[in-house]
């Protein structure tokens, strides 16, 4: 359950990163800041047609007093429609490829399904004992397909208290709801009988490809109404609720 906590906030923090676009943002509620920093590129974007995009982004879960936050237990992201994920031609590798791997061999295991790497942070509280900071480096693999929908598979590899590969597929669920045309959506499980707790990540995610003759990229986007819109919940462990919504503009390329 610990590293299942530790890659689900991680995947909280590639949310972040991605909707923070070229812009640091700040976010709190009572104590708790939600900070992101990102971009993407190129920075300009045809109107009309999509084009290949590639996004870095670093997040991070903190307190205004010091402390340590609380423990992030539901979060739900919606992106903007003006955007694919496309996947064809795309190796896709499987959860059971990937189980019981470190990092180099489950890179080696798929090395034609990454779509993203990131390093990841957190720390673990038990009663009497000194905070134990752990990290461990994220790969991010296009998955199978899941009801019509594209999906990434998480991998990380963690050697406190023991060795263990986490493998955690992530669908991207595709929607109609105004601006926004996709969806995600995790429960996070407890980490060490609770105890555990994200801090912060980074990414870089996007590949290319060529299937039968053809370019292909992982993300694109269009700047087809001058900005980007994302937005995102967060239910913490003592009941703080956090709702954000991001606009960032984009620029047109002739």
């Amino acid at each position: 359950m610990r590293n299942k906590t530790l890659i689900a906030g991680f995947v909280v923090l590639l949310a972040l990163a991605a909707a923070g676009a070229a812009y640091a943002m700040v976010v709190q509620v009572g104590d708790i800041v939600i900070t992101a920093n990102g971009g993407f590129a190129p920075k300009a974007l045809p109107k009309k047609q999509n084009a290949p995009i590639t996004i870095h982004g670093s997040g991070s879960i903190k307190t205004a007093s010091g402390a340590l936050p609380p423990i992030l237990e539901t979060l739900t992201f919606e992106f903007d429609k003006h955007g694919a994920v496309q996947t064809k031609g795309l190796e896709a590798c499987t959860t059971a490829k990937l189980q019981a791997r470190s990092v180099a061999a489950a890179r080696k295991a798929c090395p034609n399904a990454i779509v993203g790497e990131g390093t990841g942070h957190a720390t673990v509280v038990f009663p009497e004992q000194r905070p134990i900071p752990i990290s461990s480096p994220i790969t991010f693999f296009n998955g199978p397909k899941v009801g019509g929908n594209d999906t990434v598979i998480a991998h990380a590899y963690v050697t406190i208290p023991v060795p263990v590969a986490l493998v955690i597929p992530i669908v991207i669920e595709k929607i109609h709801k105004g601006a926004y045309g996709y969806r995600t959506e995790a429960t996070i499980p407890k980490i060490a009988g609770g105890a555990g707790i994200p801090i912060s990540a980074s990414i870089h995610i996007g590949r290319k490809w060529t299937f039968k003759g053809k370019k292909y990229s992982y993300l694109n986007a269009r700047c087809e109404v001058g900005h980007f819109d994302a937005k995102g919940s967060f239910l913490f462990k003592d009941g703080t609720f956090l709702h954000a919504e991001f606009l960032r503009p984009c620029a047109v390329r002739n």
